[in-house]
């Protein structure tokens, strides 16, 4: 009987025999509970994120629903045409995520998620390194260095935490205590790679952030009181290279640069700032009574409008708390 090309295509499909001795053992991921049309849209579209297409995403979270399955059950399952359904079987197959498991017809199950969702990662951290060497071989020669504006709290502090992680001789931040808290791991595993780290900080626990003799920590003009809206801003500069200003209050948004004067810039304003702290330290009394607590009255000399409605915000709020406590 001559065979039928269905038949031969699935022959090719099937699975191949195992070398003499061994056995072939195949492990059936646990079945995904998907309860909604939305939810398996939703997954569709995460894996068209990953390369996949729409066909293929469906194919895929139509196995792992309920599998072994042949094209013709998984077309139904999927809502997908059959020829179709084939075409992404063998793409899926392609890609690692599916494998043909019996013949006659040829049914297939999917390839456990965390399985594949690793080896994608994997795959797609090695490209980029490699696309990132190749492409900085074409990079013009133009050596300006550019401002760049990010949006979004998740963008702000993945770049911050980028930069912390990439440096090799020191991270200077000026910020608020409950703001660095969410770079606290990043900043310890630096101080253990003998990266040193010089913080001002807004708050009261100065000695949280002291992971070794190669980190300073100063109170902010050496009481970490908050003062003017100026204050609200998170300051980070690395390796006299890299300077990030973020504004991490209502929408928060950062600009960052390598532009080598201005993060010469905020590094020195930084620097002036652990000097001032140094001062307070030593001259703080003689300080307050030369300029009014928390140099009130050169704060109010130098601010702008919107700045001063906020420092009489915070000198009301700071008088008050002290009466109550008094």
């Amino acid at each position: 009987m001559v065979e039928s090309k269905k038949a031969r295509r699935n022959s090719r499909k099937g699975p191949r025999k195992a070398a003499k001795g061994h056995r072939t053992v195949i492990t059936y991921p646990a079945k995904t509970s998907v309860r909604t049309a939305s939810e398996r849209d939703a997954l569709a579209t995460e894996l068209q994120a990953l390369g996949f297409s729409d066909y293929e995403a469906r194919t895929y979270i139509a196995l792992l629903q309920s599998s072994p399955a042949t094209a013709y059950e998984i077309s139904r399952a999927a809502g997908l045409p059959r020829a179709n359904t084939y075409g992404a079987l063998e793409s899926c197959t392609n890609k690692g995520a599916v494998q043909p498991f019996s013949q006659g017809p040829v049914r297939y199950i999917p390839v456990d998620p965390r399985v594949l969702l690793s080896r994608i990662a994997d795959d797609t951290s090695v490209r980029c390194k490699q696309l990132a060497a190749r492409l900085s071989q074409v990079k013009s020669d133009d050596s300006r260095e550019f401002v760049w504006t990010i949006e979004g709290e998740e963008k702000v502090n993945a770049k911050i935490s980028e930069m912390i992680r990439e440096a090799k001789v020191h991270v200077w931040i000026k910020a608020h205590q409950t703001v660095i808290d969410a770079h606290y791991s990043e900043l310890r595993d630096a101080a253990k790679r003998s990266v040193n780290i010089m913080i001002i900080l807004f708050g009261v626990d100065d000695s949280r952030f002291r992971f070794g003799d190669n980190v300073r920590v100063y109170l902010h003009e050496g009481n970490g009181v908050r003062i003017g809206n100026a204050d609200n801003l998170f300051t980070i500069a690395t390796d006299f290279r890299t300077a990030l200003t973020a504004n991490m209050h209502g929408e928060v948004h950062a600009a960052y640069t390598r532009n080598k004067p201005i993060v010469t810039m905020a590094e020195s304003l930084i620097r002036h700032d652990m000097y001032l702290a140094e001062i307070f330290q030593r001259f703080g009394s003689q300080i307050d009574e030369a300029f009014g607590p928390f140099l009130v009255a050169l704060r109010r000399r130098y601010f702008s409008p919107q700045q001063l409605l906020s420092l009489n915000d915070t000198m009301e709020h700071l008088f008050k708390g002290a009466a109550q406590h008094d």
